[in-house]
């Protein structure tokens, strides 16, 4: 049966922070859920443009203000967040670059993999307590179509690069990163017992700001074409994000994307994925890697068999 938001139930009382909500993927998903009565904090870079997309949105919205390329603002805003709610129902871990012109983080790290993976492992990790407790709590990582050509997720030294940062290939490596991260803390989360579910999902092809970057000479007419032929505008793409957070039905660990046209556009249903997002030990590796590039620690892993075990249950 196709999904639609019009299936959405009521989101009274639950409480969602969005990453990169000013604009986007993010502000049709806070949008949509402030429609349906939840409490959205929109933590963006720019606090100017986090309100001027608060009032757009409307409902009961807040702003705090997240520079995911700096550990040290990642810090401050899970503080914040910390300070003003006892309690946090969704994560979504939305916001992202692509081609940056800026060859580093401020932590020296290649800003796609700082940006799109680390400052979301660390802000998920400094936040995770306000979850783990909190029925039907989950954790949504936005992943892409991108991940299939990615490679050396594990890598510290592609991790600490600062040539290629304007390369395909550094942005799927940070979106195959985000993909075995939600797949390694939904493994985490079963096995400590933590009732929050980790989830995530792609928008297919959909123009936002991401395409403004300075994307390779070679993919400029490629984009172009595929953008105009396959791209769905961004409250369509949104659809396989909005359904990750509101399912009831979904599992943990699902991955979901368009249904249509090689997952570029549709109505959300489960995607597929690379093998290397499958590698169950390459994730270990990626998150202690994480841990140890931004000092942030979950606590002592759940024992593993050799191999994933079946997904979680939704609804814990």
């Amino acid at each position: 049966m196709d999904w639609s938001p019009a299936g959405v139930p009521g989101q009274n009382g639950r409480t969602a922070l969005v990453t990169g909500g000013s604009g986007g993927l993010g502000f049709e998903v806070a949008r949509a859920l402030a429609e349906r009565g939840a409490h959205v904090v929109l933590a963006c870079r720019s606090t100017a443009r986090g309100r001027a997309a608060a009032a757009r949105v409307g409902g009961r919205t807040e702003v705090v203000r997240l520079d995911l390329a700096s550990l040290d603002s990642v810090r401050r805003a899970a503080d914040e967040v910390r300070r003003r709610h006892e309690r946090l129902d969704v994560l979504v871990n939305n916001a992202g670059v692509m081609f940056p012109s800026r060859a580093s983080t401020e932590d020296g790290f290649e800003p796609h993999f700082g940006v799109n993976h680390l400052g979301h492992f660390a802000l998920t990790g400094l936040l995770l307590d306000l979850m783990r407790r909190v029925p039907g709590s989950r954790v949504v990582t936005v992943s892409s179509l991108a991940h299939r050509a990615g490679r050396g997720a594990t890598d510290e030294a592609g991790a600490r690069s600062t040539t290629g940062h304007r390369s395909s290939t550094a942005y799927g490596r940070s979106k195959l990163a985000n993909l075995m991260f939600a797949r390694e803390l939904q493994r985490r989360l079963a096995g400590s017992g933590a009732v929050t579910l980790s989830v995530a999902a792609h928008p297919g092809l959909s123009a936002t700001a991401l395409w403004q970057g300075a994307a390779p000479g070679w993919l400029r007419p490629v984009s172009r074409v595929a953008l105009r032929l396959l791209a769905q505008p961004p409250e369509r793409a949104a659809w396989p994000v909005l359904r990750a957070v509101t399912d009831p039905l979904l599992a943990g660990g699902t991955y979901l994307g368009p249904g249509e046209r090689f997952e570029s556009r549709g109505t959300p249903a489960p995607a597929a994925s690379s093998r290397a997002s499958r590698d169950a030990l390459a994730q270990v590796r990626l998150w202690e890697l994480s841990e140890a590039l931004t000092g942030v620690r979950y606590g002592p892993p759940a024992s593993r068999t050799g191999t994933d075990g079946p997904p979680a249950k939704a609804g814990g």
